[in-house]
């Protein structure tokens, strides 16, 4: 079994050394992964640091020209994984790598179709009060419109079988890839298992990019995928 770790990546100098570095030291029981890591029109040092990957063959490196957004690199990534299984890693650390091989885990022994990495069943450090609410709220939404408990739908860590992900045609640019493919796994009726995981918030001074406006988006984005098609 090979995992594919698609990182997007946008204007993330501080990190982007130790969140590939700590993906590369993740052991899977039984395989091997692939770090794809896409820059998303970065104007910091962020593309200089990873020119510096250019050799190593375990790390594969694209470039948009242009911003695009979280869904869009992700889109971009997906093209070109290579593994069975496929899982998003932020950039910005506030996911632990070392937990992934417990989150690849149950979709490999056949007990979900789907994992997720649930922050609200594990641990939450710094997350604002209104960050948790719009969380709860989006959670919620998901889990009234299609039936099915979702306790965290906004969750980074989504893991799937590539050939799954590659066949919900994703169309998303920004932050709505996270309620775009759980709408069409769950309207689907695939089996999504939730997993504890560890989630340490950044600030918006420090860097953090979803908005407002995202969690308007995303509401509207489950709705269109559940009642269209």
């Amino acid at each position: 079994m090979k995992l594919s770790v698609i990182v997007p990546v946008h204007n993330e100098e501080e990190t982007i050394d130790e969140v590939i570095a700590q993906v590369l030291a993740v052991e899977l029981d039984d395989g091997d992964l692939e770090v794809i890591v896409v820059d998303d029109a970065s104007t910091d040092s962020t593309p200089r640091k990873l020119a510096a990957y250019g050799d190593n063959p375990r790390v594969t490196v694209l470039t948009h020209e242009r911003n695009r957004g979280k869904g869009g690199a992700i889109r971009t990534g997906l093209e070109k994984a290579a593994g069975d299984v496929t899982v998003i890693q932020d950039a910005d650390l506030e996911y632990d790598p070392s937990e992934l091989p417990g989150l690849v885990a149950p979709l490999v022994a056949g007990r979900a179709d789907f994992v997720y990495g649930s922050r609200f069943r594990g641990t939450v450090e710094n997350m604002r009060f209104e960050n948790r609410l719009a969380n709860r709220i989006l959670s919620l939404a998901a889990t009234l419109l299609f039936f099915r408990r979702v306790t965290d739908e906004a969750t980074c860590y989504k893991v799937f079988w590539t050939k799954d992900l590659r066949s919900f045609d994703l169309k998303c640019e920004r932050f709505e890839f996270c309620p775009e493919v759980t709408a069409k796994a769950l309207k689907r009726h695939m089996r999504l298992l939730e997993i504890p995981i560890t989630y340490r918030a950044r600030t918006v001074e420090a860097g953090k990019k979803i908005r407002a406006f995202d969690g308007l988006e995303a509401i509207w984005t489950l709705l269109r995928y559940r009642f269209s098609g």
